[in-house]
This record gives structure tokens, C-alpha cells and sequence, in this order.
């Protein structure tokens, strides 16, 4: 009796023993990763928050929520915050409709699809000045697309970059610089997609619209949504590309939240800009999460 006891007390503090031996890897493994975003996000964000609440960044006075009515009604933020929606709400859906429509025409054997495979995915090798170099090549006042606008249809010169039409000049940029990541993604969620339960529904006389919603677009769910993710942050750093094309205070139509944080940083306004960087991250929070319930209800709602 007291063997069978002793025996169980042993196999119980073994494994306790492993328990505790896998912890301390897994955690080992951890800790830098760890240590890095506590050092480079976490605490610089905490700092970012209490700097919202103070009147300056020399003066730590606590003042409430004013910096975030002063930011609130401040014109300029509107139509940033306006400006930046916009394009956000025009760029991911034809980011994630149109890389996933090419997607399957790259996936599908067509003639020369190796050639456009190299075409669609040559933007994301080229760094950000060529891209602005290209912009400004075609979309100037005497760039390439004035001049056979000018000298085919006999229309006048357009200012893009001062003109109502700019914004749709920076969905096209977005779009050209961001689709190539997009496309690898549905790709490789097309590729491992079971070519067994395809090649069954075909025998079953399922057509290929029907095999794409019912097959096909469940199995590319996870994918959709974290490209939909992906191109919802990289609209929100598209403001690289438009300051180097159009500088401090662009056109209207082309401001953005970036533009204003940019701004006040350049007017010392830490307070301000703490401010307008944690309402932007209150927003893409709550924007995320609104999307990852969406997800998770139909993905329950499939499985159902």
C-alpha cells in the first residue's frame, strides 16, 4: 500500500517537474519577444496616454479631457478623420475583392499567367521614392497624363494633386503598391484548399460559381479577413506616399490623420499629437474587433 502511494506521489512530482521544465522553455523561447514589444510598444503607449492628459509635454499638469475636445472639434482633425475614413473605406474592399478576383485568374491555367504573375507582383519590390517618382512622372501638371490628355481628346491640364479627382489618383497608388502581398495570400489559401472535396463536388455537377461560394469561399474565409486586416493598417500608412507627392498641407480631399499628428509634431504640440494617436488607436481597435466578431459569427454560423 504505502509502495503504490509513494510510486503515485513520484509519477505526480514528475510531472510537476516537466510542467515546470516546458514553463521555463516556452517562457525562455518568449522573453525576448516579450521583452521587446513591453520596451518598444507597451510602455511607450502608457507614456503616449499619460501625455494626452497633461497640458504639454514640459508641463505635467493634469488637465483632463481637454486635449481630446480641443482635438475633437478641431477642423482640421475633422477633415483628416473624414479624408482618412474615406479612403479607407474605398480601399479595403477593392484591395481584398480585386486580389482575390486576380488571385483566381493567376490560379486558373491561362496563356502567359507566369508573365502577369511577375507584373502584378513587381510593385511590392520597388521602394516608396520610385513609387512617388512614377506618380509624379504620369499625374503632374506637365506629366505624362496631361500631355496625351492634351494632345488626344484636347482636354486642359489638370492639376491632380490640387483637384477633387486626387483621392481617386491615391486609391489607384494603394492599390498598385498593395495588391502583389494580397495575391501571394489568396494564392497560397487557394493552393491548400483539398483538390478532393473540388474534384467531388464536380462529380456531383456543381458548377464553378457554385463551387466558389459554396467550396471555395469557406475555405478562403480566414484569408479574407486578414487581408481585409492588412490593407485596413496599410491604408491608415499610405501617408508616406502623399506627403512626398504633395508635402506638409495637400489638397483638402488628400489630408489625412498623419498630416495632422505630423503637423503638430512639427509644432511641438505633443500633447495634441498624443491625443489624436490614441483616438486613432482607440478607433482601429474597436474597427478590429467589430471585424473579428463578424468573423467569428459566420464562421459559427458555417459551422452550424
Amino acid at each position: 500500500m504505502r509502495d503504490g502511494t509513494k510510486k503515485k506521489r513520484n509519477k505526480t512530482l514528475y510531472k510537476l517537474l516537466r510542467r515546470t521544465k516546458d514553463w521555463g522553455i516556452s517562457t525562455g523561447f518568449l522573453l525576448p519577444s516579450f521583452a521587446g514589444v513591453l520596451l518598444f510598444f507597451i510602455i511607450p503607449f502608457i507614456m503616449l496616454i499619460k501625455m494626452s492628459f497633461q497640458k504639454s509635454a514640459t508641463n505635467s499638469n493634469f488637465v483632463g479631457f481637454d486635449n481630446y475636445t480641443k482635438v475633437i472639434s478641431n477642423d482640421a482633425f475633422k477633415e483628416a478623420l473624414g479624408n482618412t475614413a474615406l479612403l479607407s473605406a474605398l480601399v479595403v474592399p477593392l484591395g481584398v475583392i480585386l486580389s482575390l478576383l486576380l488571385a483566381l485568374m493567376l490560379n486558373a491555367r491561362i496563356p502567359g499567367r507566369s508573365m502577369f504573375r511577375s507584373i502584378l507582383l513587381t510593385p511590392m519590390m520597388v521602394p516608396v521614392a520610385s513609387v512617388v517618382l512614377i506618380w509624379q512622372v504620369f499625374f503632374s501638371y506637365n506629366g505624362v497624363l496631361n500631355g496625351w490628355l492634351a494632345e488626344w481628346f484636347s482636354i486642359d491640364r489638370i492639376d491632380w494633386m490640387k483637384d477633387s479627382s486626387g483621392q481617386i489618383i491615391i486609391v489607384f497608388l494603394f492599390l498598385w503598391k498593395n495588391l502583389g502581398l494580397n495575391i501571394i495570400l489568396f494564392l497560397s489559401a487557394l493552393n491548400n484548399i483539398p483538390k478532393e472535396v473540388i474534384e467531388s463536388s464536380m462529380m456531383d455537377g456543381a458548377g464553378a460559381v457554385k463551387r466558389f461560394f459554396s467550396i471555395r469561399l469557406y475555405y478562403l474565409g480566414p484569408t479574407v479577413f486578414f487581408v481585409a486586416i492588412m490593407s485596413l493598417i496599410n491604408s491608415f500608412k499610405i501617408f508616406r506616399e502623399v506627403y512626398l507627392l504633395t508635402g506638409d498641407y495637400p489638397y483638402d480631399k488628400l489630408y489625412t490623420l498623419q498630416h495632422f499628428m505630423n503637423n503638430k509634431f512639427s509644432h511641438l504640440d505633443y500633447s495634441q499629437l498624443s491625443t489624436g494617436a490614441v483616438i486613432m488607436s482607440v478607433a482601429m481597435i474597436v474597427i478590429v474587433g467589430i471585424l473579428f466578431i463578424v468573423e467569428s459569427k459566420l464562421d459559427s454560423g458555417t459551422e452550424e
